[in-house]
């Protein structure tokens, strides 16, 4: 494995999370669905598939968490790695898996996100309907593909979930079954590979992700979620039919910030001069300037920031690739400036965000093999 925190670039076409579904739908007789991770010969004879998405839980994680997930341990043996998208962020990743398309396509390009035409900052995970979630992530999910082709498609995710515009624009065309806990997941994932024709379910699982985000890596809340998912997973493995298979991945990365090497556009006039408004998240800020000012924004945020990130005008990171392809519907969501962190680094907004995101432990969003690096892992039923 390369250095946790060396730049990864997102392998949009080869090896990323918009490869697993399409793959998915290869190996269920989708007509014209591609194979690009060769999951067909591999998976010869399964008619029904379950896409586990757990969120935080990157490559980098697997090792830590061992210890505590036998079952894990176990079945990441045979793990292949793929990239997310950049950024490595929850609605980029669902959004990505969904509709198997790069970041630039599907437009849930951060966290948050700058309403084009508007001084709306809009959150992705507080989003129902405005804007309409069909408009604003335009590209047809791979699941409605599914459906239209005969495959029964599910969602089981949290109650809270349902019908929101992140579900939506992410994971259309599936049935919904709401999962409260571990036990319901489960029970909805296998309940939904029980039918007798083609079948194809996405579950999601939040929690490790969360308590990173709270108490940090390795702390003993963190170890404790994984060993509530080692648990789902041992439920899911036991209890696949023999011509089903379980695809586990997730959506990206996480690594502890440590204070020093955190900053504030809020309490530093350095950074918040120039700034029209601030989106993005801690790892990944998109500033949209005031005319004339973005020049000026570049230099002061280098200065200050120096190696700790990647300060770019907009156009330098679409054009390197970054995003995958951008059509210009989805230009206006991306800053001004992008900065790009690197290294233990940070970028807060306390007073303009939450004052539980500067209390977070752990982030993620940014360009380093930690955040940007997932696992897949494939189980057959036996």
């Amino acid at each position: 494995m390369i250095g946790a925190l060396d730049l990864v670039r997102p392998a949009y076409g080869q090896a990323s999370l918009a490869e697993v579904l399409p793959s998915a739908l290869s190996v269920l007789g989708v007509p014209g669905a591609p194979d690009p991770l060769a999951l067909t010969a591999r998976l010869d004879g399964v008619r029904r598939l379950a896409v586990l998405l757990v969120d935080g839980l990157g490559s980098y994680q697997i090792p830590l968490a061992a210890p505590h997930a036998p079952t894990l341990s176990d079945v990441a043996r045979d793990a292949t790695e793929l990239t997310c998208g950049f950024p490595s962020t929850t609605p980029a990743g669902l959004a990505m898996l969904g509709a198997g398309a790069a970041s630039g396509a599907h437009g849930l390009l951060a966290f948050t996100v700058n309403v084009p035409g508007t001084d709306r900052v809009l959150n992705h995970t507080q989003w129902r309907d405005d804007p309409d979630p069909v408009e604003w992530q335009p590209v047809p999910t791979r699941l409605e593909a599914a459906r239209a082709a005969g495959v029964a498609t599910t969602v089981v995710s949290r109650p809270e979930y349902a019908g929101s515009g992140l579900t939506v624009a992410a994971w259309r065309g599936a049935d919904y079954r709401p999962a409260a806990g571990v036990d319901e997941l489960a029970t909805g994932v296998l309940g939904a590979l029980a039918g007798e024709g083609p079948a194809l379910v996405v579950g999601y699982h939040p929690t490790i992700d969360t308590a990173g985000h709270l108490w940090g890596l390795d702390s003993s809340e963190w170890r404790a979620a994984v060993a509530e998912f080692d648990g789902l997973l041992a439920r899911l493995v036991e209890g696949l039919p023999a011509d089903a298979a379980l695809l586990v991945t997730a959506d990206h990365g996480q690594l502890d910030v440590p204070g020093e090497g955190r900053y504030d556009i809020d309490v530093d006039p350095r950074l918040s001069a120039g700034l029209r408004l601030v989106a993005g998240e801690p790892r990944v800020r998109y500033l949209h300037t005031l005319p004339g000012a973005r020049d000026d924004v570049v230099a002061a945020w280098r200065a200050v920031l120096g190696d700790g990130a990647w300060v770019a005008p907009r156009e330098e990171v679409v054009e390197g690739g970054w995003f995958g392809p951008v059509p210009p519907a989805h230009l206006g969501r991306i800053g001004d400036v992008v900065v790009a962190c690197q290294g233990l680094t940070a970028v807060l907004a306390t007073a303009r965000e939450p004052e539980t995101v500067a209390r977070l432990v752990a982030y993620h969003g940014s360009y380093t093999a930690v955040e940007m690096t997932v696992p897949l892992i494939v189980i057959r039923g036996v």
